[in-house]
């Protein structure tokens, strides 16, 4: 009777398996060869592994990471760290696994190197070590999805991304001057424009200076000079220093208490 059972245990496990679908992953069943359009998600999966298997494939983003020696318009070759962004979309993976197979990932690549020798070759060498090597790689982007298009839908380019340029030596060299006789023209100019606007700014405050003695002088007309020499005398009477002062309405003559004593 254990024996029985154990023959039975042993033809169940054989007949039935289980294959568990982990979070960021999906299950594509293959059936004699035939994959099918069903998309396990996350749990258990059952299979017949006589027949069938369960292959699981990430759909979270991958990075696949090149050296390469990338062409330039003038014929030179520039190093470049490449990285290249992508995932499956879960919905396609029985696609991608039929039309390019479990080694997809060599197909993207091989894609890049096709785009990337394109795209590259219309580009100096310096270009690629300056601003302009966001506008490559979004070029280089832009024909591997058009040519990755042709062969199969369900890989979804995220970026291509250019890392550690190593232009040749000499051109580097050129370069690193070239960038520093920009820097000492941009550093003179800043210079240039500060001394201008220091100059300005002396100017229109002189001006200033000029105008308000202008105003002063034509607003004390002389009948103004009288009252305030009215106004004087009358807060100089006032204090506790008594003094004569003798006038003949023009000039003031101050006459103290110690004069009058003498």
């Amino acid at each position: 009777m254990k024996v029985e059972y154990f023959v039975v245990m042993l033809l169940t496990q054989i007949i039935t398996s289980c294959a568990v679908i982990r979070p960021g992953e999906v299950g594509i069943k293959q059936k004699l060869g035939k994959f099918s359009n069903k998309v396990e998600r996350e749990g258990a999966v059952i299979y017949n592994p006589i027949i069938s298997k369960v292959i699981k494939e990430s759909t979270q983003t991958q990075n696949i990471k090149l050296v390469l020696s990338l062409p330039s318009k003038e014929g030179l070759s520039v190093q470049s760290e490449i990285s290249i962004l992508y995932r499956l979309e879960e919905d396609k993976v029985a696609s991608v696994l039929e039309n390019l197979g479990k080694n997809y990932e060599s197909i993207v690549t091989s894609v890049f190197r096709s785009a990337a020798s394109d795209v590259c070759a219309q580009f100096f060498a310096k270009d690629m070590h300056s601003g302009v090597r966001s506008k490559i790689e979004g070029e280089i982007l832009s024909k591997m999805k058009t040519n990755l298009e042709k062969q199969a839908n369900g890989v979804d380019l995220i970026a291509v991304l250019m890392k550690q340029i190593q232009l040749p030596r000499g051109l580097a060299s050129s370069i690193e001057r070239k960038l520093q006789a920009e820097q000492d023209a941009m550093r003179m100019e800043f210079i240039l424009n500060q001394e201008k606007k220091e100059a300005e700014r002396k100017i229109i405050s002189a001006k200033g200076e000029r105008d308000a003695q202008i105003i002063i002088s034509e607003g004390l007309t002389e009948g103004i000079l009288k009252n305030k020499s009215i106004e004087a005398f009358k807060e100089l009477s006032a204090s506790n220093n008594s003094k004569i002062i003798i006038t003949d309405g023009k000039t003031p003559l101050l006459i103290s208490n110690d004069d009058k004593m003498n």
